[in-house]
């Protein structure tokens, strides 16, 4: 079992950064896939980007370049920096992790799930 736990979320203004941390125990998470996905109140779980096994990033289309994952193995904690954060960016903040690289966009396709970091942007 690979308990993930996410931190650094918060209330910032429009146009605030945030640096979101997912922190794994239990296993090395070095060969694995570990994803981001949000849920915005009353909303559906949205995919945000994935880094499969430390060597390569994926985002989806409606992802732009204010989003950026990265990985730091040896502290076994991947990162989601968020720029120039806008009042539809808030929701509760996921990491996800499974052993393959495959159907990355699936929130069904992952194994361990962390219980959420709460993000809220205000104009």
């Amino acid at each position: 079992q690979v308990q993930l736990v996410e931190s650094g979320g918060g209330s910032v203004q429009a146009g605030g950064s945030l640096r979101l941390s997912c922190a794994a125990s239990g296993r090395t998470i070095s060969t694995y896939t570990l994803a981001w996905f949000r849920q915005a109140p009353g909303k559906g779980r949205d995919f945000v980007g994935a880094s499969i096994r430390g060597v390569d990033t994926y985002y989806p289309d409606s992802v732009n370049s204010r989003f950026t994952i990265s990985r730091d193995n040896a502290k076994n904690t991947v990162y989601l920096q968020v720029n120039n954060l806008k009042p539809e960016d808030t929701a509760l903040y996921y990491c996800a992790a499974k052993s393959s690289s495959n159907d990355l966009r699936s929130s069904a396709s992952y194994t361990y799930w962390g219980q959420g970091t709460q993000v809220t942007v205000s104009s």
